[in-house]
């Protein structure tokens, strides 16, 4: 059995290293082996899967993910705990199937991993969480499976459906890869150092993608949140060109152009993105 990491430890390879960690970087490290354990049986990775872990930091999750026999590709963007987190996985897994990049999750490539992953497992820097997550969506279609822990209220927004007030442009955004749900609380005691902010589970589940084009939706997306208290008819008129060519282009996808973008699905954000298309006079 993988050999986990603890506080002591966790404290300890801290001072070696003279780390202290940053609230630009996001760095909150997970200490407690049962958060550990609970997240990786959350997850349901196997030795079959290939995750792909961001930020694994000293390698509290890594170790985790490791001992289920998965083979982990995990991306660091400090150098100093990238270079040393293969140390700790040779002393603890020796045996393991494990790569680090050092590199900014921001700007991996499709290329940067020629065995594709299947899986990802992430604690993620609050900061990024969301810009990191739709990035690897679109970057890495290999990923059908997904459990990150994010700060409560991103893990809301995440995984908010119409109708809801906090449901917005990472909700309509991340649906269109698939369905995310928040699954379990993280507390703060199982941090060092302790975040002011509370923690989730999100899990994800990729599906097929509307067939259309994901820049045009996505811009509608922007365009109908920018300013959410507008009818769609007023926010998507610089869009559309405006009022009265949004208002076609909305009664020509079926929707009421009074109708606010809380209140569509993605489905409905792709039929307009569509209805640019159409001739004027539609």
């Amino acid at each position: 059995m993988t050999a986990l990491l603890g506080p002591a430890e966790i404290r300890g390879l801290a001072a070696e290293l003279d780390i202290r960690p940053t609230k630009k970087l996001g760095q909150n490290f997970v200490h407690d082996p049962n958060t550990v354990r609970r997240i990786v049986d959350l997850s349901k990775v196997s030795d079959t899967d290939h995750v792909l872990e961001i930020g694994p930091g000293l390698g509290s999750l890594t170790l985790g993910l490791l001992g289920s026999g998965a083979r982990v590709t995990a991306i660091e963007i400090d150098p100093v705990l990238a270079t040393r987190l293969p140390v700790t996985i040779a002393e603890r897994a020796p045996e393991a199937r494990f790569t680090v990049r050092t590199q900014d999750a921001l700007k991996l490539a499709a290329a940067d991993l020629p065995d594709p992953p299947t899986h990802l497992v992430a604690n993620l820097p609050y900061n990024v969480a969301v810009p990191v997550v739709l990035h690897l969506l679109a970057e890495l279609p290999s990923l059908a499976h997904g459990l990150v822990m994010v700060q409560t209220e991103v893990a809301d927004r995440m995984a908010a459906g119409p109708g809801s007030r906090i449901y917005g442009v990472p909700s309509v955004k991340i649906a269109w890869y698939g369905t995310a749900r928040k699954v379990a609380p993280v507390p703060r005691a199982v941090f060092w150092p302790v975040p002011n902010v509370d923690s989730a589970l999100v899990s994800f589940e990729r599906a097929a993608e509307p067939a259309a084009d994901r820049g045009e939706v996505f811009a509608v997306v922007d365009a109908a949140f920018a300013q959410r208290r507008k009818t769609l008819r007023a926010a998507l008129s610089s869009w559309a060109g405006s009022g009265e060519r949004a208002e076609a282009i909305l009664r020509a996808a079926g929707i009421d152009p009074r109708t606010r973008g809380e209140q569509l699905e993605v489905r409905d954000f792709v039929r307009i993105a569509e209805g640019r298309a159409l001739p004027p006079s539609v």
